[in-house]
């Protein structure tokens, strides 16, 4: 399973950029350009149909989110960026032995496997990628874009619908119950086993309009499905929740997605039959609440006093979050945009595959 790596790391870089220009064409319902962006027009129009279709898969996948989350991935993939971020890796240009890497996907977001396969491909390993099945497609239809301009590339990454097989290494995202599946099923390799974890927002009550507006995408987006969506807000004791609402009022439409609303009337149903206090405004459920983990259509808040006790309480609890946002931490309305180098839970991806003996 071993072998010399291939050379080629700028053919493979090239690569990634020339699929993140293709990807912001798709983002922005962009017509076919022509030949030179690397497809045919059948299979432009090919990729453009999964992005349509992935909400008959997946009710949570809806045109609007899917192209969004395409917008972030081109962003990743801008050359700049990407050089700067590889920068910190020198050992990138060594040549290494070729290494099977195992990538069990999650399914909550679209596309959100896509960074592991991405430092997997870049690092000249091959890829045993087992997309989630709520993944609706969209994996597939990308490595089938990919392969289109980029053949060599693209057949380093295999989809494996059963069992991944012999591997050696993994990387594997999931719930708390499955990563202890993964950590005993796979224990026998080196892996990077990710839990479940879910992102805050603190507020210290000096926040601009602008700044609770852009609040609004941090907690909306993806319908509050991924671990990077803010589930609870940290708020100054006089802080009004009045405040929130006007700022989350352009959201208003979210509850004209009969899944989300579905949660949203459920939600409200037990929290009345079991007395709990609640604000709402028609689209969200607000609830005092010193848990971190909301469910969706609403969003939990507590009140605090001290800052500095606050910001202990949540370096204490860093293993449970995957960001947060505010003032002094990730700045409002960029949690669903992260860069190369923002890994989930913190764990360098990168160094682990370059590492591998």
């Amino acid at each position: 399973m071993t072998g010399p790596a291939s050379t080629g790391l700028a053919a493979r870089k090239a690569a990634f950029v020339q699929l993140g220009l293709l990807l912001g064409q798709f983002a922005r319902l962009q017509p076919w350009p022509d030949h030179a962006c690397g497809l045919t027009q059948q299979e432009y129009a090919a990729f453009d149909e999964a992005l349509k279709q992935a909400h008959v898969r997946n009710g949570w996948f809806t045109e609007p989110e899917v192209r969004h989350a395409l917008q972030g991935l081109a962003a990743m993939l801008d050359a700049s960026i990407m050089e700067q971020w590889l920068a910190a890796y020198p050992r990138l240009e060594v040549e290494r032995e070729v290494r099977a890497i195992g990538i069990i996907m999650a399914g909550n977001v679209p596309f959100v496997g896509f960074h592991d396969l991405f430092c997997v491909l870049l690092c000249g390993h091959s890829a045993k990628v087992k997309p989630a099945s709520d993944d609706a497609g969209l994996m597939t239809a990308l490595l089938a874009m990919l392969s289109c301009f980029a053949p060599e590339l693209a057949a380093k990454a295999e989809l494996v619908p059963g069992k991944l097989g012999a591997m050696d290494a993994l990387i594997a995202t999931g719930s708390n119950n499955t990563a202890r599946y993964f950590e005993h099923y796979f224990g026998n390799v080196p892996r990077i086993v990710r839990k479940g974890r879910c992102s805050v927002a603190l507020l210290d009550g000096t926040e601009s309009d602008a700044e609770l507006d852009a609040l609004g995408e941090d907690v909306f987006r993806y319908f509050g499905l991924g671990c990077r969506n803010v589930g609870k807000v940290f708020i100054p004791q006089e802080f009004s929740l009045d405040r929130l609402f006007g700022a989350f009022f352009r959201w208003k439409d979210i509850i004209n997605h009969h899944k989300y609303a579905n949660n949203y009337d459920y939600n409200k149903a037990v929290w009345l039959m079991d007395r709990v206090p609640i604000t709402e405004n028609g689209f969200l459920l607000m609830k005092e609440d010193d848990r971190v983990n909301s469910p969706v259509a609403a969003l939990l808040y507590e009140r605090y006093v001290d800052r500095g006790e606050l910001e202990a309480k949540l370096d204490a609890m860093k293993d449970e979050l995957q960001c947060i946002v505010g003032h002094g931490h990730l700045p409002f309305g960029t949690a669903q945009c992260p860069g190369p180098g923002e890994y989930a839970d913190n764990v360098d991806t990168m160094q682990f595959l370059l590492e591998l003996a």
